[in-house]
């Protein structure tokens, strides 16, 4: 078969061993395809959303209830986009757990790093455009704590909402950082992303002279695979999408003291920041909201630079011996968010 476009994206061939799914666990390419599901999507429901706050929440409600099939269309991007976080996570998770990470794939690691955060921003400003009675506290809570930076603080709230009230003035700022701010920059990322995967060979595996298995399959057979998980994710997709309704709420108040009261009723982050929302109950906003956050993204960040190098013949390999310290690591930090996650949940 001659190989199309999409093949080319593909290295010729890659080892047996690490294209199977129990070890990409195919959290890669089903990223991809949540993320072109989100624009398309997206894209759909840009037609009937309006960045107005007296009619945003109405025009969501619109789209669930008066579009022809609008509300699926919500249903279907907000899946994705809650899956694409789990996804995402799984991802790192993988490449740390299977030593690929390792030079020359460092660069790549902090640029999926960068993916994951900003997809994580994308997930945020999308909650927030419901803007419904739901979101004023995570969108107050949020933007205040950029005020606690020292020096900054002030110029980053005035970039992120534009200055004046968060729960009253923020949402056109919301609604230009989640459909250019935010998504242009994964847009290219990701191509950036692919492009050094696909440069760099492929998925990582030990070198020709190390490797005990040196069996192959062709890129016919990866996108012949790839296109089945697709197909089994998009039927998920669907039936999810069509059981489970996206979360809509009554729209949000217009005066002072009805939003305040919103918002002390509606207390609660979006469950990707529960476990923030659970730290700041300890003390200091800046400390546990700024510091602690930041100072976990750059542990992980350096996870392929301050710990000793994986041996040649771990790197493909899950659990391998030689990265003990960066798997203690991951799964300290992801296990700390889980945790705290859950207690924020149980109350």
């Amino acid at each position: 078969m001659r190989p199309s476009f999409f093949h080319h994206l593909h290295p010729p061939t890659i080892p047996t061993a690490q294209a199977r799914w129990r070890h990409t666990l195919a959290a890669g390419g089903t990223a991809i395809f949540l993320m072109l599901i989100l624009g398309v999507t997206g894209i759909l429901e840009m037609f009937y959303y309006i960045p107005n706050p007296e009619e945003a929440a109405l025009s969501v409600q619109t789209i669930t209830y008066l579009v022809p099939f609008g509300g699926f269309i919500r249903n279907l991007h907000y899946w994705s986009a809650q899956l694409l976080l789990i996804v995402s996570a799984i991802h790192l998770l993988r490449v740390v757990f299977t030593a690929a990470y390792s030079h020359p794939r460092r660069f790549n690691y902090l640029l999926g790093l960068t993916l994951f955060v900003i997809v994580i921003l994308l997930d945020f400003t999308g909650y927030i455009l419901r803007w419904d009675v739901d979101i004023c506290y995570p969108l107050l809570t949020g933007t205040n704590l950029l005020k606690t930076i020292p020096l900054i603080g002030d110029a980053l709230h005035r970039i992120a909402i534009g200055g004046g009230d968060a729960c009253t003035s923020g949402l056109l700022r919301m609604y230009v950082w989640h459909i250019f701010g935010l998504t242009l920059p994964v847009i290219i990322l990701g191509v950036w992303h692919a492009f050094r995967v696909r440069r760099d060979g492929g998925i990582a595996v030990p070198p020709p002279q190390v490797r005990t298995d040196n069996a192959r399959i062709s890129r016919n057979e990866l996108v012949r695979r790839e296109v089945l998980a697709m197909f089994v994710i998009g039927i998920a997709l669907i039936l999810l999408s069509s059981f489970a309704p996206a979360p809509i709420a009554p729209a949000m108040p217009t005066t002072p003291a009805a939003i305040g009261a919103a918002a002390s009723q509606s207390a609660r982050a979006p469950w990707f920041f529960l476990w923030v929302q659970q730290m700041l109950k300890w003390g200091d906003p800046f400390i546990f909201g700024i510091v602690i956050p930041i100072g976990i993204l750059v542990l992980v960040a350096l996870i392929p630079y301050i710990f000793p190098k994986p041996a040649d013949s771990d790197i493909g390999t899950w659990f391998p011996k030689s990265n003990r310290f960066a798997q203690i690591t991951i799964g300290l930090v992801s296990f700390i968010v889980i945790l705290l996650t859950l207690l924020a949940n149980a109350k």
